[in-house]
C-alpha cells in the first residue's frame, strides 16, 4: 500500500523530523493514505522526539507532489539549487511544517533567496 521513511535529525532550534520518503502505490491513491503516513510520522516527531518542525525535498517540476504538501499544511521554506544530480540536474525545494514546540513559526519563515546542497545543515 505505501510507506513513510523518515528521520530526526538536528540540533538546538533545528532538532526536526526530515522525510526522506513517502510513497502511495498507484492502486491506493487518492484515498488519502499519504496524509495518513505523514500525521503519523508528525505525530512521532512531536511526541517521541519533540522537534521544531518537519521537512522533506521535492523536485522543482513536481508541482502534483508540492501541491499535497501544501495541503498537509507545509510551506515552501527555500528552494535548493542543484539538489537533484544526475543526467537531468534539478532543483527541491525544502518544504518545512511548524510542530507545536515553535510556538513562534520561525522554523517556517521562507528564505528568499536560493540556496546549494552544500549550504544544507544537516
Amino acid at each position: 500500500m505505501g510507506y513513510v521513511l523518515g528521520k530526526a535529525e538536528g540540533k538546538d532550534q533545528l532538532w526536526h523530523g526530515h522525510v526522506s520518503a513517502v510513497t502511495v502505490a498507484p492502486t491506493y491513491r487518492r484515498l488519502g493514505l499519504a496524509k495518513t503516513l505523514m500525521d503519523q510520522f508528525e505525530t512521532l516527531c512531536v511526541d517521541t522526539y519533540n522537534a521544531y518542525f518537519v521537512d522533506l525535498f521535492v523536485r522543482a517540476s513536481n508541482h502534483l507532489a508540492q501541491n499535497m504538501y501544501t495541503k498537509f499544511g507545509y510551506i515552501k521554506y527555500r528552494q535548493v539549487l542543484g539538489y537533484y544530480a544526475g543526467e537531468c540536474p534539478e532543483d527541491a525545494w525544502d518544504m518545512r511544517k511548524a510542530l507545536p514546540r515553535d510556538r513562534e513559526k520561525r522554523s517556517i519563515i521562507p528564505l528568499t533567496e536560493p540556496v546549494l546542497p552544500e549550504d544544507l545543515e544537516w
